[in-house]
């Protein structure tokens, strides 16, 4: 089954997630890239520290899809949509490719991404970030369009979505 799990910074999106595996052996799939910004280390270094030893962590920030169907454990957590978009997006800058060629990618990740829902429960945290106001950066509008689409094809894909708002779980389809 695919679960997605949506809400904006510090919903409570990834101990929720967390929460759904309880004692399950878990493989956590993390999207972050190592960067230079301690305050960005810090906050990688503290979701390590707050995931229980036995889960299996991979950090894969550019398929994450394939490392959920090459998983063992009965649960998958992919941690976050958010930021492998970003990964993707970034890597990107700057070179003469359309949108329709990366939404293409990601299609193709979320397909796998259900592949993997069909053989253990995949749980995907994602950001709800189209909120606010519209950026004025051509990239960051890029981004936050994206982001749209992607979290309406995840939750259109998923058996399961919930809306976090601080830190309450609000289920928004079950099917």
């Amino acid at each position: 089954m695919l679960q997605l799990i949506v809400g904006g910074a510090r919903s409570g999106k990834s101990r929720y997630a967390a929460a759904l595996a309880g004692s399950s052996p878990v493989t956590y799939i993390a999207t972050a890239e190592r960067s230079d910004d301690p305050e960005f280390m810090a906050r990688i270094e503290r979701h390590r520290e707050e995931r229980p030893s036995a889960w299996v962590t991979l950090e894969e920030p550019r398929d994450p899809a394939r490392a959920a169907l090459e998983a063992t454990t009965p649960f998958v957590i992919l941690d976050c949509a958010t930021l492998w978009l970003s990964n993707l997006l970034l890597a990107r800058a700057g070179k003469d490719e359309s949108e329709d060629e990366i939404e293409r990618e990601v299609t193709g990740a979320i397909d796998k991404l259900v592949k993997a829902g069909r053989m253990r429960e995949v749980i995907v945290v994602t950001n709800d970030v189209g909120g606010g106001v519209v950026p004025m950066e051509a990239l960051a509008r890029r981004f936050v369009d994206l982001q749209g689409r992607v979290n309406q094809r995840l939750a259109g894909a998923a058996s399961r979505v919930v809306l976090m708002v601080a830190g309450i779980p609000l289920e928004v389809k079950r099917s």
